[in-house]
């Protein structure tokens, strides 16, 4: 896959991720409670809606270093090899990271993280190089 449509899945799978933390928190937390200011937390019913927050808030984390990175690969017209490479494996872990997340599969979860930082540093070292 290229850069760019890694970077366009990449905003699609934030979608996703907003999504299921929402889907879940209907679930799991008080009726009615995302609707409101959440100035108070509320305690949730399970597990799933911590995960799914922290998921996201990990995809963030992550998220922000991929665009930048993604758009200067783009920018310089340095795509293409180990960068397009790079963020194909950044992408597709990034994809297995919600499932494996939100099942609490803890170090499957840590080994596909990993594998989407070295995604990330091929595209990094495509950059530089």
């Amino acid at each position: 896959m290229s850069e760019l449509t890694c970077l366009e899945l990449s905003v699609a799978l934030w979608v996703v991720h907003v999504l299921v933390q929402a889907s879940v928190g209907n679930v799991e937390l008080p009726f009615g409670y995302l609707f409101t200011s959440r100035d108070k937390p509320a305690a949730a019913r399970g597990l799933l809606f911590g995960r799914a927050t922290r998921a996201l808030a990990n995809y963030v984390e992550n998220f922000t270093p991929f665009v930048a990175v993604a758009l200067a690969l783009i920018v310089t017209g340095r795509t293409g090899g180990a960068g397009a490479l790079g963020a194909t494996i950044w992408i597709l872990a990034r994809i297995l990271y919600v499932p494996v997340y939100l099942f609490g599969i803890v170090y499957a979860r840590t080994a596909i993280w990993a594998i989407s930082i070295v995604g990330l540093l091929m595209m990094l070292r495509r950059l530089i190089g």
